[in-house]
Parts: C-alpha cells; sequence; structure tokens
C-alpha cells in the first residue's frame, strides 16, 4: 500500500464520523480530535475501516493514545500492513 494521504485521511474520517453534524474536517492536523468533534467511538470506526480496506491494524489502546489527525496519519504510514 501506499502512504495514506492528508486528503485520503480526510476523506476516510468524514465517513467514519456518524451523524454528528458538529464534527469539523476543516481543522488543522495537529487540532485534537475531541475539538473535531470525533469521539472515541468514530476513532475505533476509523482504525476498523483501516484494517478492512488497507489491512492496517491497531489496537484499541494505539486508537486511544492518537490525539489528532497527524498522529493517526503518521501511525497509519508507519505501521506495516497485514495479508
Amino acid at each position: 500500500m501506499s502512504a495514506l494521504t492528508v486528503d485520503d485521511l480526510k476523506k476516510l474520517l468524514a465517513e467514519t464520523a456518524g451523524e454528528d453534524d458538529s464534527v469539523d474536517l476543516a481543522g488543522e492536523l495537529d487540532t485534537p480530535f475531541v475539538d473535531l468533534g470525533y469521539d472515541s467511538l468514530a476513532l475505533l470506526e476509523t482504525a476498523a475501516v483501516l484494517q478492512q480496506r488497507y489491512g492496517i491494524a491497531l489496537t484499541e489502546e494505539t486508537v486511544g493514545r492518537l490525539g489528532t489527525p497527524r498522529e493517526l496519519l503518521d501511525e497509519v504510514n508507519t505501521t506495516p500492513a497485514t495479508a
């Protein structure tokens, strides 16, 4: 898999944000997820989609410590895909 781009991440986050209209995708990559309107369930859903589509398996613990979109992007791009 090639590296996940910022645009890829924004699309994925928009898709997995749920029905919460308060989610703000216009935020900077260093804006904390809580300030963007993402809750832990949305982030776990994002992790599930990453595993399903790209073979990138992030543990619940890893997802829990990722505070910003930049941290998520860095984690995804440094975690090897599984077969």
